[in-house]
């Protein structure tokens, strides 16, 4: 399994090159910005036709890497589904197939902004989860995270950096001594560089940037 070590708080992780986050003490995955069902939401509110293949494919990637980790808990972080309608639009293959990869496993929905709330999809919906040492939330807080360590989502973080004379763009995780940023996990997303100001005053200093795919790359965090 691709992946780099890290340490936020005590508590040793993994970050996968698919953007999902392991924790091996507690069999736990976490996952960030589903955003299941953004092709048909797009097509509703008549933006870009996009082929509606996004929720199979991000399916297909976390069942996966839960079938390589063998997770006991899933953790998706926020921002899982596009809107509401989007998760009442789910076809019912999809959605049997969201029931499959819950069974045996506790599963937790953390609210986001693009969320609907509680669904009828099984699993349990909370604000934020806290095992320590870590706290799960979808949005980072500013300023230092108190007693555990901060996993979040949101900003869907990216690195672009030059190579061969042309720039490469991939999603990245961003970590620095009191939070770890995940990247977007789902396949219709966008994403925010890491030299952006709302990303730069966040992350400390030393932060480091881990870079998605199949070779993990850590870098000092790319800042202007």
């Amino acid at each position: 399994m691709n992946s780099c070590d890290i340490t936020l708080n005590g508590a040793h992780l993994a970050a996968l090159g698919s953007g999902a986050l392991w924790w091996p003490d507690q069999r736990l995955l976490c996952v960030s910005d589903l955003h299941l069902g953004k092709s048909e939401r797009m097509a509703r509110r008549g933006g870009p036709s996009l082929p509606p293949y996004e929720t199979r494919d991000t399916l297909t990637r976390l069942a996966a890497d839960l079938d390589h980790t063998q997770a006991r808990t899933v953790v998706c972080l926020g921002d899982s589904f596009d809107d509401l309608q989007a998760a009442q639009s789910l076809p019912e293959q999809e959605r049997l197939w969201i029931t499959r990869l819950q069974a045996g496993r506790r599963w937790i929905w953390i609210e986001g902004n693009h969320d609907p709330g509680p669904i009828d999809l099984g699993g349990s919906h909370l604000a934020q989860l806290t095992t320590p040492p870590l706290t799960f939330r979808h949005i980072a807080t500013p300023g230092e995270t108190g007693e555990t360590g901060e996993i979040s989502g949101h900003y869907h973080p990216k690195v672009t950096l030059p190579t061969r004379g042309r720039s490469i763009s991939r999603p990245a995780f961003l970590l620095d001594a009191h939070r770890l940023i995940l990247p977007a996990y789902g396949t219709y997303t966008g994403g925010l560089r890491s030299h952006d100001g709302v990303l730069a005053r966040l992350m400390g200093p030393c932060a480091t940037a881990i870079l998605t795919g199949p070779s993990p790359v850590r870098i000092p965090m790319p800042r202007l």
